[in-house]
């Protein structure tokens, strides 16, 4: 699976457990909202690494953590 996908799915991951939604994942990671929509859509296939730290902030976790998932040991170049 493509990388960006993967990134994808586990943000939904983290909304999820967290009970979270887009907006609310805006408020607390400081990510404009139009960055997270855009590329939750697919409209952008590439996010940076720093957006992803802010957004792993929002969700109260590491890089770490956000990539502790064995899928991401098989990930596609975009």
């Amino acid at each position: 699976m493509k990388l960006s996908d993967l990134i994808r799915l586990r943000i939904k991951h983290y909304l999820t457990i967290n009970n979270m939604n887009v907006w609310t994942l805006c408020k607390y990671s400081g990510v404009p909202c139009s960055t997270i929509s855009t590329f939750m859509s697919h409209k952008t296939e590439l996010i940076k690494l720093d957006t992803l730290l802010h957004i792993c902030n929002g969700f109260n976790i590491t890089l770490k953590e956000f990539f502790s998932d064995p899928a991401f040991d098989t990930a596609e170049q975009d």
